[in-house]
């Protein structure tokens, strides 16, 4: 009987290797080997071609946290961190409580319109965001002179006090339905008896949300909120469809910072360097949210 349990259980693992193998195989190619690859460029001054042979050692770090631009770039990663926790998840959280009953007229319809955005390219909106903001022929302008003819026109991509501010806006108008849409999943997996009890012991609508939907949805809140701060520390196509990380830096982050300085510039052993903080970064936020945050919900 144990030879047939030890058997069985052989045979078990073999088929979970066997149909394991290639994923396991694909994430090594394409994700493993990569980062390995990245980190031994990042010890050379290298340019892309020839052999490497111009070993320099951790001077590509020393030059990267020397350098004010990056420096820059590190704190407007941060700052859209910050915006997308501060405003974007508690905007989608509203939303979602809004929309998310059955008897709301148009919810329906209300979803896949504040979802929409999401489904639109990067790209495709940071061009589309652009005309928007454009200062001869753009909505904004058009907008303020229509209530101050004598107004004049702003440029917001072209000024480098309000560039920051204004691609927060289109990261807060591209991405807050997909929050909103995870928040709604989380808000249907609460059963309706819960609030049927809560309503006839007399608790009000604010007192339902704070001890009964937060407390059932912190597991959506969480997961929510590490896709939020891993996407805003990689933000890259909107902001460089909408100005290149300018003007004058004012809108650059680590990754615009990579490919402008690393790639373009045919430096690959400095983007390199580059790209290891930025993988460092995301991974040492990643081991700390899942030991001292995740656990505690479980």
């Amino acid at each position: 009987m144990v030879a047939k349990v030890l058997t069985l259980r052989r045979q078990t693992l073999g088929t979970v290797l066997v149909l394991l193998l290639p994923a396991l195989v694909i994430y090594t190619l394409f994700v493993v080997y990569p980062v390995l690859q990245a980190m031994v460029y990042s010890l050379y001054r290298w340019n892309g071609f020839g052999p490497l042979n111009d070993f320099r050692g951790l001077e590509n770090f020393a030059r990267l946290f020397g350098n004010a631009v990056f420096l820059g770039a590190i704190r407007n990663s941060f700052l859209i961190m910050i915006f997308s926790l501060m405003v974007q998840l508690p905007l989608a959280m509203v939303l979602a409580l809004i929309v998310h009953k059955s008897d709301f007229p148009l919810a329906v319809l209300f979803r896949t319109v504040f979802f929409l955005p999401f489904v639109m390219s990067e790209i495709v909106t940071g061009v589309l965001w652009q005309f928007i903001y454009h200062p001869q022929y753009g909505l904004v302008n058009y907008v303020i002179q229509l209530f101050n003819p004598g107004a004049e026109r702003v440029a917001l991509l072209a000024n480098p006090d309000t560039v920051l501010g204004a691609i927060l806006i289109v990261i807060l108008w591209k991405y807050f339905g997909l929050h909103m849409t995870i928040y709604i999943a989380g808000l249907q997996g609460i059963p309706n008896e819960l609030y049927d009890a809560a309503r006839i012991d007399g608790a009000g609508d604010v007192q339902v949300i704070r001890r009964i939907v937060l407390p059932l949805l912190r597991p959506t809140i969480m997961i929510s909120v590490f896709f939020s701060i891993i996407g805003s520390l990689q933000v890259f196509d909107i902001i460089w469809a909408m100005g290149r990380g300018g003007p004058v830096n004012a809108s650059e982050t680590m990754v615009t910072f990579m490919y402008k300085f690393g790639l373009e510039r045919y430096a690959i052993g400095y983007g390199s360097a580059v790209a290891v903080t930025i993988f460092l970064i995301c991974l040492s936020f990643s081991v700390i949210y899942q030991r001292f945050l995740v656990r505690t919900v479980g």
